[in-house]
């Protein structure tokens, strides 16, 4: 196996399509489709099948997949090493992030990164927390923005994000400095999901209180919107807010609670130069725009 032809693998998996492949690779639909045929043929085994849905994986096409795309990171990885040996970074990152992280901190840690090291693209994939997991074990991404603690990779901490009430702006708790787990208990709550399920739980839980959950939502706007027509109250990481709320107001809680943001990778010491100069690029920006956060 070439290292092109375990490109063109890589890239139809990832993409879903010959012709979106041969977009990221600048190759015609033909050509990866071509390249495909004579890896297979080459290797003896059938690895893909293209049916009207798109393309899935055979069973000896998801055993070989790990290796194939070690194959390539590794590729890239010694890709960056030449070129920093020679001082020219370059490369590629792929980045994983969560929508609070990927709005309030990856604009600015990008700007911030790509003024040192233009000549490095990067590449961003958003998701859930437990995908984002996923990816970094396969090795879809090389970083990611992580709740800690996350087990298994190499992690530092860039910010704590903590918890706040959200009550409608014409509540009778708006004005205090603090409301407590107790007085949100009393009225209906709005779980939210998509990861922070468990540390809000558990908030509640180390004040010994129980909430009445009436809604278990995932989407941040659509909690706010329930919020501010009087459905429930919520509490959420404060990350996740707008910077302008409309009828709606956030307080901190009498008891603090928050949840650790940091940055990781598979392991540090395997990192390409780019993706290690991205994350001290990330601590150096947070620790800057800390309090603007």
């Amino acid at each position: 196996m070439t290292l092109m032809q375990a490109q063109v693998f890589l890239a139809v998996v990832e993409t879903g399509t010959f012709t979106k492949a041969g977009e990221r690779l600048n190759l015609s639909q033909s050509g990866v489709s071509h390249t495909i045929s004579g890896l297979e043929t080459e290797l003896g085994i059938q690895l893909l099948v293209r049916n009207r849905h798109g393309i899935k994986l055979t069973q000896a096409g998801e055993r070989i997949l790990a290796h194939v795309r070690e194959m390539v990171n590794r590729a890239e990885q010694i890709r960056q090493i030449a070129a920093d040996t020679i001082g020219m970074s370059i490369g590629t990152i792929r980045i994983g992030s969560f929508p609070s992280a990927s709005a309030k901190l990856l604009p600015g840690i990008i700007r911030s990164f790509q003024e040192q090291f233009p000549q490095i693209e990067l590449v961003f994939c958003e998701g859930t927390y437990g995908q984002i997991v996923q990816w970094l074990h396969v090795g879809e991404v090389d970083a990611a923005f992580v709740t800690l603690p996350t087990p298994g990779f190499d992690s530092i901490a860039l910010i704590e994000d903590p918890l706040v009430a959200v009550l409608p702006h014409d509540h009778s708790l708006v004005g205090k400095n603090v409301v407590t787990h107790e007085e949100i208990a009393a009225e209906p709550f709005i779980l939210p999901l998509a990861g922070c399920e468990k540390l809000v739980l558990e908030s509640f839980q180390r004040a010994g209180a129980t909430p009445q959950i009436r809604f278990e939502v995932a989407d941040n706007p659509t909690i706010l919107a329930m919020v501010k027509e009087g459905l429930g109250l919520s509490i959420v990481p404060r990350l996740t807010l707008p910077t302008s709320l409309d009828r709606v107001v956030a307080v901190p809680l009498a008891m603090e609670a928050a949840r650790s943001i940091g940055l990781a990778v598979p392991v540090l010491d395997d990192a390409a130069p780019a993706v290690k100069a991205f994350r001290q690029s990330a601590l150096e920006w947070v620790g800057q725009y800390r309090e603007r956060l």
